[in-house]
Formats: structure tokens, sequence, C-alpha cells
């Protein structure tokens, strides 16, 4: 298990790390995703910032961060709600130097039920966005994924994706989120945004919530998902364990290194 806990994230937020989760992480050497939400953001100051990214750095863990999400819209047709979202972000941006992170995940916010009348104009402030947050994290060595949550099937955000391509943009695929929210099935997933998949999720339910379960304790077929990915790939894309109880990343890790493929 040591070896596969090394080439996996762990779900985390900075908060936690501050308020003295840190220790659990740096003993047990989990690389954390740390999501970054606008509380902390208005909560703590550069040097804290550092501070935490200095002991990671010192034990020799990777990390991947969250971009804050709630009430955020980088396709708003509201201008006013844009500048706030790109204010949210070059606060991330200005940490990405401090924590050097693999990747930074946010939402690609896509909800048809909210943006469906105007979607054309969703799309074109979206691309607009995420490429200019992407070519800030391209210059600094990392990647932006966009990570799926309401969308009800991987084409109401394939032409995002395509659009993205020269900036390097990859799917975070959140098999929890099109489990309890989408529509399509995940075979149609791999299918179309396959090739996009940059960044795993992994985290079961049900299909009725988004309960963030151990692997193996819901409904989702990662044998299907591992399979997929081993059959179009030599190695693995980042992945991070999204469960939010720490008994339940060592129970979806004994899980996963039984499915493991490579």
């Amino acid at each position: 298990m040591s070896d596969l806990r090394r080439r996996l994230q762990v779900h985390t937020t900075f908060s936690a790390l501050w308020n003295g989760e840190i220790g659990h992480f740096t003993r047990h050497a989990l690389n954390p995703e740390i999501a970054i939400d606008a509380a902390a953001l208005e909560r703590f100051s550069g040097e804290d910032f550092a501070r935490v990214a200095d002991t990671l750095r010192r034990h020799d863990l990777t990390v991947t961060l969250h971009a804050p999400f709630v009430d955020l819209s980088a396709g708003s047709t509201d201008p006013a709600i844009r500048a706030v979202t790109r204010r949210r972000f070059e606060e991330i941006l200005g940490l990405v130097p401090l924590f050097t992170p693999r990747t930074v995940v946010a939402h690609a916010g896509y909800d048809w039920q909210r943006y469906e009348y105007f979607r054309n104009t969703w799309m074109e402030n979206s691309v607009e966005f995420w490429g200019w947050v992407a070519g800030r994290l391209n210059r600094e060595g990392s990647q932006l994924m966009l990570e799926n949550v309401y969308e009800q099937g991987p084409g109401e955000i394939l032409e995002l994706f395509e659009r993205l391509r020269p900036n390097g943009v990859g799917l975070c695929l959140d098999c929890g989120h099109l489990t309890a929210f989408g529509r399509a099935p995940m075979d149609e997933w791999l299918n179309v945004l396959g090739p996009f998949i940059g960044q795993l999720h992994l985290h079961d339910n049900r299909g009725q919530k988004d309960d963030h379960l151990p692997l193996g304790h819901g409904h989702i077929d990662f044998h299907r998902l591992f399979a997929y990915l081993k059959a179009e790939r030599t190695a693995p894309p980042v992945m991070t364990m999204e469960v939010h109880r720490p008994d339940d990343v060592w129970a979806s890790l004994d899980f996963l290194e039984r499915l493991w493929p490579w």
C-alpha cells in the first residue's frame, strides 16, 4: 500500500491542515489535495499559507489544490459575478508559487437548469476565463483541471474542453458526481471525454446523493473505470481520494490496491 499511497492525493482543506491535520498527513506520508475556500482566503495571511507549504515541502509531499467554487461562475452573464470570480482566482494563483501544485482543480460549472437559456454566452465567457487561468498555471509548471459536477452528460461540456485543448486543460472526472447528479452512464463519459481525463476524484455513492463514501461502499463500477484507463494509457492520471473521514482513506486504499492495473 505504501507505494500506491505515494502515488495518490488525499482530500483535505487548508483550514483543517492549519488546525492540526497536517500532522496526520506528514506522519502517514499522505499527499494532500488542499481545498482553499473563500473563508480561508479571507482568514489566512500569505505567511500562514507559506508556513504550511514549507512543512509539506520539507516532508517531500506533493500537492494539488482545489480552487473555491461556491457562488462563483466563470460563465456568468453578469460582469460583476465574473469580476468576483476573477478576484478569487487571482488569490489562488498567488498561492501557486508557494505550493507548486501538480494541478489546480476547479469546477467547470455548467448547470443546464441555470445556463441552458444563454449557453453560448456561458461558453464564450468560460473559454476566455479558463484560458486565462490555464495560461497562468502553465507558466508556473502546473495544469488546470476542470471538474464535472451537475452536468447531465459529457456532451454538455465537450465543446469547452475542445476549445481549451491548446491551453492544456484536462478533465478532473468525478465519478461520484456523474453518478449522483448526471443522467449518462460512465461508459458515455469515458467514450466522449476520456481523452481529456487528466485527474480523477475517487469516492463512492449509491446514486441518490453525493455521499463521498469509501470506494466499494456504493454502486460505482470502479473496475470498469480502471479497465478503460489501463487500455488507453500506460500511466495513471493524477488521482485524488476524495473521502471525508480518515478511516475511509484506508478502506479506499485497500479497495484500490486490489484493482490497481499499473
